[in-house]
């Protein structure tokens, strides 16, 4: 298999890659943090993009590394350039075209790798990814210009990976940035976390989620309350709801738990089947996630939290299964036994659809004694 076939571990099936996003949406905040900190002169060497997954934290990675390396360093003289007021560069500016190629000098890529014994990619960031930004770095700087570094995802690292990158960070080369993308910051080690300035992506409000759904080629604009709910607001979750039906699967969710608590079993049976068909890639995982996401929802609706519907009568559903506080507390405390229930059935290989009927059956023991 060619480098060119080889799955990118940083892109979201059915997204485009990131450093080929030309338009980031909702993160006006984060880019003028760092654009205050380059125009004054407060540049740090290393910044850690922090939020939830797909929210837009490695665009925005790539958007500062294609403003870095086409921007020239200034002298300070009386002729300097006036200060950028955006990260935007010049469609045609050479770096763009290098970037797309993956050919830039002044940029490294630090990712999880490909390994050739199990022809999968691995599962973590290892000490010999890491350990190539020696080349890297000895390499002359390109221009005397700056260099670049993406982490993607930081998170991802194993520990020595991790210690071998907070060297870099405790004696950063000279006019070097890196650009660390953490989903879970707190999985980092402490001192690299304070080694690193903070950027926070936040998630996508539902008139962001259609402007950048329809940014990315999708025709997921016209469903952009439902994805947002649904996604959390992450732009890469409601790329995978896309790609995978998830909005007709959660409708079918949702039209089961309308028979709670008097449990509708042949449409449980039904849907638990579905989850276990195979040809499918990636189903059984999105109704457990979308099952987590009717725990949360129905958790947030006895305390009021819950304005806009997913899907058709969905909010009615909610209200009569979650009327107040104490049905809240409820189905929360069963989102987080669930959850591990869950996690131990996958480990021991259970069978798809008994998962998903055991899911079933506890959310209607609770519907007992919550609905109204």
């Amino acid at each position: 298999m060619s480098d060119d076939d080889l799955p990118q571990p940083d892109q979201i099936d059915g997204a485009p890659h990131p450093r080929e996003t030309a338009l980031l949406v909702g993160q006006a905040e984060a880019e003028a943090a760092f654009l205050d900190a380059f125009n004054t002169d407060r540049l740090h060497h290393g910044w850690l993009l922090t939020g939830a997954k797909g929210v837009g934290k490695a665009t925005l990675a790539w958007r500062i590394a294609r403003f870095l390396l086409a921007t020239p360093k200034e002298d300070g003289g009386m002729f300097a350039a006036p200060a950028p007021e955006s990260l935007d560069i010049a469609k045609e500016h050479p770096v763009n075209a290098r970037l797309q190629a993956l050919s830039e000098p002044g940029l490294f890529l630090l990712r999880r790798g490909w390994d050739e014994k199990t022809k999968k990619l691995k599962t973590v960031i290892t000490v010999e990814e890491v350990r190539k930004l020696r080349g890297f770095f000895a390499m002359s700087n390109p221009d005397g210009g700056r260099r670049v570094v993406i982490v993607d995802a930081a998170d991802e690292m194993n520990v020595s990976a991790a210690n071998a990158l907070l060297k870099v960070l405790e004696e950063p080369p000279a006019d070097c940035t890196l650009l660390l993308v953490a989903h879970q910051p707190s999985k980092l080690l402490p001192t690299i976390r304070s080694r690193c300035r903070e950027l926070r992506c936040r998630t996508l409000a539902p008139e962001e989620m259609a402007e950048a759904l329809s940014a990315a080629g999708t025709d997921g604009g016209a469903h952009a309350v439902a994805l947002s709910e649904l996604s959390g607001g992450s732009l890469g979750e409601a790329m995978r709801l896309l790609t995978l039906d998830g909005l007709t699967l959660y409708k079918e969710v949702m039209a089961v738990l309308e028979t709670l608590p008097r449990l509708d079993r042949s449409a449980g049976l039904k849907l638990a089947e579905k989850a276990a068909a195979r040809g499918v890639e990636g189903r059984l995982d999105l109704m457990l996630r979308l099952f987590d996401v009717a725990l949360s929802r129905l958790s947030r609706a006895g305390l009021g939290a819950v304005d806009a519907q997913a899907t058709s009568g969905e909010l009615l559903t909610l209200a009569r299964l979650s009327p107040d506080a104490d049905a809240a507390r409820a189905w929360a405390e069963l989102a987080a036994v669930s959850s591990a229930r869950v996690r131990h059935g996958q480990a021991v290989n259970l069978d798809p659809s008994s998962l998903i009927l055991d899911m079933l059956l506890s959310m209607n023991d609770v519907a007992r004694r919550t609905a109204a």
